[in-house]
Parts: C-alpha cells; sequence; structure tokens
C-alpha cells in the first residue's frame, strides 16, 4: 500500500519560493490502478518524483506498506528504489547497444539477483507484457514505439517491486498504441498472486483519479 499525508514540495527561485505540490494526502491500495492528471505544470512530474523517492518533500510523510520512505537514508533510498519501485517512462529509456532480454535482466543485476534467476525473469517478462519470439532479442533501434513501452514496462516488473510509477507512459505513442499500453498496464495492475503492485500513473481514462490543479490535489472515486 501507498499512502501520502499532507505531502508539500518548495522550491528557492530567486527571491521567494515556489511549491510544486502542497498538501496531497492520497492512498493507493495493493493492486488498485490510479492516474495523477492536471494542467501543465500543475506538480504532477514532482509528486510522482516523491512517490518514487527521487526527491525527498519539504514536509509531510509517505508510506510505502507500512515503512515512512521520508525517513530513510541516502543509501537506504537507493536500495527502497532498486526493490520496491518500478519505472516506467514516456521516453523509454531503454540502453541502446542492449537486447530486448538484456535491458529487462539489467535492473536485476544492480540488486543481486543471480544470473540464473536473471534469465529466467527475463525471459518470462516479455511474454508477460506481449512482446515475443524473435523481437526479445532484438535492441530497441529494431522495435516499434509500443513494443519498446513493452520492454521498458518488462524491466519495470523486473524486481517484483511493490509500486509501478509510470510518467506518461503513452505520450510518445499513436492513439491505437497508446490505448494498448494502458490496457496492459491496467490489466497488469490486478491481482494475480500473492504478491500484487499497485500503479500510480499519468493517463487517460483511470478507473480512479488523483488530480493535480495548481497546488492544489483533490482525489474523487
Amino acid at each position: 500500500m501507498l499512502e501520502a499525508k499532507d505531502v508539500t514540495k518548495s522550491f528557492r527561485s530567486g527571491d521567494g519560493t515556489v511549491t510544486a505540490v502542497k498538501s496531497v494526502t492520497m492512498t493507493v491500495a495493493n493492486g488498485e490502478f490510479v492516474a495523477i492528471v492536471g494542467r501543465s505544470g500543475s506538480g504532477k512530474t514532482t509528486l510522482m518524483s516523491l512517490l518514487g523517492a527521487l526527491e525527498q518533500p519539504t514536509s509531510g510523510m509517505i508510506f510505502v506498506d507500512g515503512q515512512d520512505i521520508t525517513r530513510l537514508s541516502p543509501g537506504e533510498l537507493v536500495h527502497y528504489r532498486g526493490q520496491k519501485i518500478g519505472f516506467v517512462f514516456q521516453s523509454y529509456n531503454l540502453v541502446p547497444n542492449l537486447t530486448a532480454t538484456e535491458n529487462v535482466m539489467l535492473p536485476m543485476e544492480f540488486i543481486g539477483v543471480g544470473q540464473g534467476e536473471r534469465r529466467e525473469r527475463a525471459r518470462k517478462l516479455p511474454d508477460q507484457v506481449e512482446l515475443t519470439g524473435a523481437r526479445q532479442e532484438r535492441k530497441p533501434s529494431r522495435l516499434s514505439g509500443g513494443e519498446q513501452q513493452r520492454v521498458a514496462i518488462a524491466r519495470a516488473l523486473a524486481n517484483k517491486p511493490s509500486i509501478v510509477l509510470a510518467d506518461e507512459p503513452a505520450g510518445n505513442l499513436d492513439t491505437q498504441t497508446s490505448s494498448t499500453i494502458v490496457e496492459l498496464l491496467r490489466n497488469l495492475s490486478r491481482p494475480r498472486g500473492p504478491r500484487s503492485f499497485s500503479s500510480p500513473m499519468t493517463l487517460r481514462s483511470p478507473i480512479r483519479q488523483t488530480g493535480c490543479s495548481g497546488s492544489k490535489t483533490a482525489s474523487s472515486r
């Protein structure tokens, strides 16, 4: 479970202070599919960075599986991000000289997963995101945009994260492929075993929306 309590993030800008995120409170249950929506500049990306421990809030608390991540040391935050969070980016961020399978294996190496298990997970995950056959051994330059995003999603799932954060995962794709990727993420967020994951992300037609408007955040079911 992910829970944010009265989270605020402010930055110094010139002689003043800009509040990018103000007093956000939200809860995301395991297996829940959530979208953070709002106009440009409303703080969506900043909020995602806070939830993913890429930035620390100015005030407030963020709990993941009962642990307040705002109290973690820098070293503990590195471990937390590797173990608990899967990131999906609009621009894919794949390593160009690695195959799809090798890209999926990469985050597992960073947290010490054994080679045999890395290969086994990297064999199964592309199938789970419907990237099959010879495409698994192609490098990103030989994959379509939709296929590259499937690799990025498989990579995000590689370390069995508690949460998947996807920042405009369909932003660079055409309408039909965007709908396919969003539906894939929706299906993956549904509990399928003892370890489900929740996925706050920015996209259209969510099951539940959490909206950012200026410095304020509102939630509706």
